[in-house]
């Protein structure tokens, strides 16, 4: 298993790598390192540290990485990979093509140079339709993007399948009561502070509604300052808490708490994949508001589970928080229900894996 960061598996594949191991497969995680190592050790995956830019586009760079995947490969030698995150997938697939090792990408969201116009687009769709090339099976996480890779000719129809996002574990998330409607409204945004989350929109909507009704409650749960094109620093977000429109809670490895303690989880991204923070919300019985993008139109359905508000806009976000603030505590608390059937129904985790189980052993079949 490759992806951009070690905390990926653990935090959100977790549910495919216990259940692989499970059923006797020997599992090796190439990534980055961070704390998550030891957990993954845990776990009993062997870890193999990769060395990658993240964020950078450098083309000697990304051509220093290839090698970089080709000489894991090589040294490895597994018998399948199972890949997340965009450089992973691109130039991890390129490498497995070399030893016509079985490689099973998951697109799980598009990155900033595909959101881009111009050059840098084009850039990135000539690198996804080389790498995924001949590939039998590649998993989406949202029915838009895969749309979007078949008209684009990245991709032919019938490789695509679609995964319902990571999964959630609907024991860990389970439903909680909302707080009490006499309670300061909270709404708690979850992610990591970039501009394309539409962190800025969340706060200008904040002010919106702060003008009117001064006792309302935002909170932004994440990391400031990664190591993204499009990371807000932690100054920025320091004046925002000095001018009272948010309250920032750092970060966390148990979100739960957090939820449990809102009313309203929202969401205002620019793209998505399936998005984590919406599932767990929504697996705990919180009302979701969200962009209606891809990725998050397939979490969110609107005046049922939550409302959905156009992409870019704090006026649009504002005016789907007050239609929030209109409601009454049993139609937040039936719109909360409603995101947890919703989960167990669609985004139960065996679904994920069942999938994983059935791809794996078509590949393997294959070669054999």
């Amino acid at each position: 298993m490759t992806v951009n960061a070690a905390w990926n598996i653990v935090n959100f594949r977790r549910s495919v790598l216990n259940g692989l191991i499970a059923a006797g497969h020997e599992v090796t995680v190439l990534a980055p390192p961070d704390d998550s190592v030891t957990e993954l050790a845990r776990l009993g995956a062997a870890f193999v540290p990769l060395t990658m830019n993240v964020k950078g586009l450098n083309p000697l760079d990304d051509l220093k990485l290839l090698g970089t995947f080709k000489r894991h490969l090589r040294d490895e030698r597994p018998d399948i990979v199972l890949s997340y995150t965009i450089k992973n997938n691109v130039f991890g697939a390129l490498a497995a093509k070399a030893y016509g090792i079985p490689f099973i990408p998951n697109v799980s969201g598009l990155g900033t140079a595909f959101l881009s116009n111009g050059a840098l687009r084009l850039l990135a769709e000539t690198l996804y339709r080389r790498a995924f090339s001949k590939l039998p099976i590649i998993f989406f996480q949202n029915g838009d993007d895969r749309t979007l890779f078949v008209q684009r000719r990245l991709v032919h129809p019938e490789q695509g399948r679609l995964l319902p996002g990571s999964g959630i574990d609907l024991g860990q998330f389970a439903a909680s009561d909302l707080p009490a409607q006499s309670k300061p409204t909270t709404f708690l945004m979850i992610a990591r502070l970039l501009r394309d989350k539409g962190v800025v929109e969340f706060v200008e909507a904040a002010r919106l509604i702060k003008s009117h009704l001064p006792e309302t409650r935002f909170q932004l749960l994440g990391a400031a300052g990664s190591q993204n094109r499009s990371a807000i620093d932690l100054s920025t977000v320091q004046g925002w808490e000095r001018e009272g429109v948010v309250e920032y809670l750092g970060t966390t490895t148990d979100v739960r708490p957090f939820i449990e303690a809102a009313h309203c989880v929202v969401l205002p991204s620019y793209r998505e994949g399936a998005p984590r923070t919406l599932i767990e919300a929504a697996a705990m019985a919180r009302p979701l508001i969200a962009t209606d993008v891809p990725g998050c139109r397939s979490i969110v359905d609107e005046d049922v589970t939550g409302f959905l508000c156009a992409p870019r806009s704090a006026n649009s976000l504002a005016a789907a928080m007050k239609r929030f603030l209109d409601l009454p505590q049993q139609a937040r608390t039936a719109m909360g229900l409603a995101g947890r059937l919703k989960m167990e129904r669609e985004f139960d985790q065996t679904i994920v894996l069942a999938a994983y189980n059935k791809a794996i052993g078509e590949l393997t079949t294959r070669r054999q």
